[in-house]
């Protein structure tokens, strides 16, 4: 007789019906099924978030890298413990093959598709309004995980350089108003970003804001200054080195 705790970890079989769901990391855990939330313990929703953000993973690697201060054989019980538990609200959430974990065909994750859209170089969609929000939303901000804080540093990478590239791609179309949105979500995410200065100055100039991107460049000196005791970057420089001088930029 089959294990119960086994069988809601078997892979579906192809024609049977499978309602997709949706995982969100990016702010709190959410899991929703047929557009339904559907609701997890602690230890599920960290074994879900582990095979959403790390792709396939051994069986063993989960085990030990959620449950760390146990014994092997504990943290492999706790495992199979979490899987069946997954398995009987959201059974095709998480399959289990030949030893390792891994998200279900109809699975999407808000994560994945930030890093697809984030690597890819295709163009920006009518749907930017809904990306300042990115700007503050962190990977599970409220988890205090050692292995969460691994990856919440990468997808905040992702997060600003995915606003940053959208922003001049906006610009390039004379997009000003959303280009100049995302440049701004980009730097309140993160005042120190010299990048994100460098994006605002270039969303200006390309409107022909002559002012609003000498005021964004002063802004930016003054930030370095105070903040990190260095002056902007020759790159950022450049930005305005061609325009007329402005004696307000050397009195800064």
């Amino acid at each position: 007789m089959l294990d119960p705790a086994r069988r809601p970890l078997l892979v579906a079989r192809e024609g049977d019906d499978a309602p997709g769901a949706r995982v969100t990391l990016l702010g709190d855990f959410r899991l929703q099924l047929a557009d339904k939330s559907v609701e997890l313990g602690a230890s599920c929703r960290r074994v879900v978030a582990l095979v959403c953000l790390r792709g396939a993973v051994p069986r063993a690697r989960v085990a030990g890298t959620l449950w760390p201060a146990v014994t092997d054989a504990r943290a492999g019980a706790n495992l199979r413990t979490a899987l069946w538990r997954v398995g009987l609200v959201a059974p095709r959430v998480l399959q289990v093959e030949r030893g390792w974990v891994e998200l279900g065909p109809a699975v999407t994750v808000d994560v994945q598709e930030l890093t697809h859209r984030a690597l890819s170089a295709d163009e920006p969609g009518d749907e930017v309004a809904s990306l300042p929000r990115l700007a503050d939303a962190d990977l599970l901000p409220d988890w205090d995980d050692e292995w969460v804080a691994e990856d919440r540093e990468r997808v905040r990478q992702l997060r600003l350089h995915l606003l940053e590239a959208l922003a001049r791609r906006l610009a390039a179309q004379s997009r000003f108003a959303a280009a100049v949105n995302l440049a701004l979500s980009a730097l309140r995410a993160d005042p120190l970003r010299e990048s994100a200065h460098r994006t605002v100055i270039a969303v200006h100039l390309a409107e022909g804001n002559v002012a609003e991107a000498r005021r964004a460049y002063t802004a930016c000196r003054q930030v370095l200054r105070r903040e990190l005791g260095v002056e902007p970057s020759a790159a950022t420089a450049a930005l305005v080195a061609r325009l007329r001088p402005d004696p307000a930029l050397s009195a800064v």
